[in-house]
Parts: C-alpha cells; structure tokens; sequence
C-alpha cells in the first residue's frame, strides 16, 4: 500500500472514532497536505481548486479547522503571520523545529528534538509539566546562500 493510502486510511479510522466521516472533500484537502508540506490554507484551496473546481474556500478552512481539532493536522504560524498545515505524522507530543528562510520564505524541518535536556531541566527547576515547545530558527537557506555569493 502506498503512504499517502495509508496515511488516509490511518486519518479516516481517527476520524470516524471522533465520529466524523471521511468525505470525498475531506480526502481531497488530506492528499494535497500529504503531497507538500506547510501550505497555507489559501495555497491549499488553489491546490484542490485546479482539479476539484467544486470545493470552496469555507470548505477547506472547515475541513482545516477540524483536522487541526482532531490533532491530525499540524498548524503552524510563521513571523509572516501565515498559518500553514502539514500531515500530523508524529506519535509523540512535540513539533518538529523549523528552519525558515527569511529571503525566499522556505520552510525546512529539523526533525530531531535537540530541547528534551533542556526541558527536563526547566520543568525540575520551575516545576512546571512541558507539554510541546516550538522553535524556528530564521536565517538563509543554501540556495538563496548561493545565490547571494553570486551576486
């Protein structure tokens, strides 16, 4: 079974458990986040308009806003005050941390949880219970890099 049907199988069985149902919009919006990454609803909605000319913007900001409840999506806004969604493909309860371009407004993850130390030694010295933490870092990416050293 390819990933993108499993990953929907996945989501329709968590959707029917919270008592929702997988409609054919629904499965249309989940294969555009699962083909890219950190679209924003406005993109996704041009994504899922060339080929599916019957789904509005109401549509895919419901359909967003109810992934997003059902953790099943991830929404994340950015400096440029742009919420954007990605497939909530995590188990555990943290966000990736983000690498973000500030020329050409790329988004890269960083995957690995370098903050657990970190967290483990506020949560002892303040006592208080971490449950997710967000970090971006905002620099260049190699292409726009190189594309400064040529200029």
């Amino acid at each position: 079974m390819e990933k993108t049907d499993t990953t929907i199988q996945s989501i329709k069985q968590k959707l029917y458990k919270a008592g929702f149902k997988l409609t054919p919009q629904r499965e249309i919006i989940l294969k555009v986040l699962i083909e890219k990454e950190h679209l924003s609803a406005e993109e996704i909605y041009l994504a899922v308009r060339s080929e599916h000319t019957g789904i509005g913007l109401a549509t895919v900001y419901r359909t967003l806003e109810l992934l997003t409840d059902l953790k099943l999506i991830n929404k994340i806004a950015f400096q440029d005050g742009i919420a954007r969604y990605d497939i909530n493909n995590s188990e555990h309860n943290h966000q990736h941390h983000y690498l973000l371009c500030l020329n050409c407004g790329k988004i890269d993850e960083v995957e690995q949880d370098m903050l657990i130390d970190i967290e483990r030694k506020i949560e002892k010295t303040y006592q208080f219970k971490i449950k997710d933490h967000r970090l971006t870092f905002h620099g260049l990416c190699k292409e726009c890099l190189e594309q400064a050293d040529n200029d």
